[in-house]
């Protein structure tokens, strides 16, 4: 069974990748003054989503990193790690 920060992770990267969000809307809806609650610092301390750029920091995009998709898609940190070694060789991130 997952853990329950595990299980709010998974909720929060598909909230974020059921349509385009903001930074302005992620915080409304996920930020959180509860220490226990930290979905959204350690997404983004665990490189599963990235802030983009945009006029205002309201505007900018959430969007998934590589490893926040595949940990949504339930694949494993080696398969990830994997992927990060084909791109390095030139491979693209498909295979």
């Amino acid at each position: 069974m997952l853990e329950p920060e595990t299980l709010l992770t998974l909720e929060f990267l598909t909230w974020l990748d059921s349509r385009p969000r903001t930074y302005a809307e992620a915080m409304e809806a996920w930020s959180s003054k509860c220490p226990r609650n930290s979905v959204w610092e350690d997404a983004l301390t665990e490189g599963l989503v990235q802030v983009g750029s945009a006029e205002t920091m309201g505007q900018s995009k959430v969007i998934l990193t590589p490893r926040g998709r595949a940990m949504l898609d339930g694949k494993s940190q080696s398969q990830v790690d994997g992927s990060d070694r084909r791109k390095k060789r030139g491979g693209n991130w498909y295979g």
